[in-house]
């Protein structure tokens, strides 16, 4: 089968379009025929091994898996003999994972990271949501606790969970001010943005505005900063480094790493680090929304599947608005 593969660390150029065998599948795993796969920060921090400390989980030398891509979307090809869910012919969709093995023809997946994929949502639809709009419901539902009252500030809000999160917080009722280059503040508005700040010509820690919940995206300001525009009580949410450029030991990790001190010691203003893996209940509550049409995934643009570093490439960028997929 084809596959991007990656065998050492590097910029895009590293990974190469290449045959390489189709997975065993075995006890929960279940092979898909892979349709379409989207595009995840995860991917391009993978390619390059960066910030140095992720290689202790990726690989020390080279990655230790060496087919790219988590999230996918597809068609059931084989089982193995303790999946009780799939069958072949099954329409599904998820996360692959830390396993990864999305950028490619077939993918062995665990079980329990797959979900139906609705009759009515395209492959590429299905594809984008599984990473970004887990992320985007944790942070704004669960955490951010969005509705009618709350207002909350979303940084980085064209990119892939941004676009998720400004729907869902619009859609739990919240005032919502979206914060992205003015080339994007036609999207996130069609998406239910209340207010948006252009970054490149305003500051949302200067303006004076207090808000809620703070969902940072990008990682691109401090602690204080951020939390400066919260409201008593108010939640400065983490899962940032989108943006990060690259080259240090700990990368958008070291933010993250401060953020959790913070969380021990704020009193009024909380600071929270979003965790987040792979869930198939979410994935099926998200299903359903996107079904009904009350959530869109925002794709931007598609890929061949050959040419998925030039979509990495575009990604690391950190100007990439909405979801990026590639098809199979």
């Amino acid at each position: 089968m084809k596959a991007i593969v990656q065998n050492r660390y590097g910029g895009p150029d590293v990974l190469s379009y290449d045959d390489v065998p189709r997975p065993a599948v075995d006890g929960d795993r279940v092979l898909v025929r892979v349709r379409a796969a989207a595009l995840n920060a995860w991917d391009w921090h993978v390619v390059r091994g960066d910030p140095a400390v992720s290689r202790l989980a990726f690989g020390l030398t080279r990655p230790r898996n060496r087919v790219r891509g988590r999230d996918l979307a597809g068609v059931v090809e084989e089982v193995g003999p303790a999946v009780t869910r799939f069958r072949p012919g099954d329409e599904v969709f998820g996360d692959a994972g830390a396993a990864e093995g999305a950028f490619a023809e077939y993918a062995a997946v665990a079980e329990n990271l797959l979900a139906v994929k609705p009759p009515d949502v395209t492959f590429e639809q299905a594809a984008a949501v599984p990473l970004a709009g887990l992320t985007a419901l944790r942070g704004v539902r669960d955490v951010g606790r969005a509705g009618p009252g709350r207002r909350i500030l979303i940084n980085g809000a064209s990119g892939g969970v941004g676009t998720f999160a400004v729907q869902l917080a619009g859609r739990l009722g919240a005032e919502v001010t979206a914060v992205c280059s003015g080339r994007n503040a036609d999207l996130v508005r069609s998406l239910g943005a209340d207010h948006v700040i252009d970054y490149t010509r305003a500051d949302f820690t200067a303006g004076g505005q207090r808000y809620d919940v703070v969902l940072d995206l990008v990682g691109n300001r401090s602690l204080g900063e951020c939390r400066g525009v919260l409201n008593p009580g108010g939640t400065l949410i983490l899962s940032g480094g989108g943006v990060y450029e690259g080259g240090s030991l700990l990368g958008p990790m070291g933010l993250v790493i401060r953020g959790r001190v913070a969380s021990r010691l704020a009193r009024d203003r909380r600071v929270v680090v979003l965790e987040t893996a792979p869930d198939r209940a979410v994935l099926d509550v998200l299903a359903g929304m996107v079904s009904a049409g009350t959530l869109t995934p925002a794709i931007a643009r598609t890929w061949p599947l050959a040419a998925t570093a030039d979509a990495i490439r575009h990604l690391e960028t950190g100007h990439a608005s909405g979801k990026l997929v590639v098809t199979v």
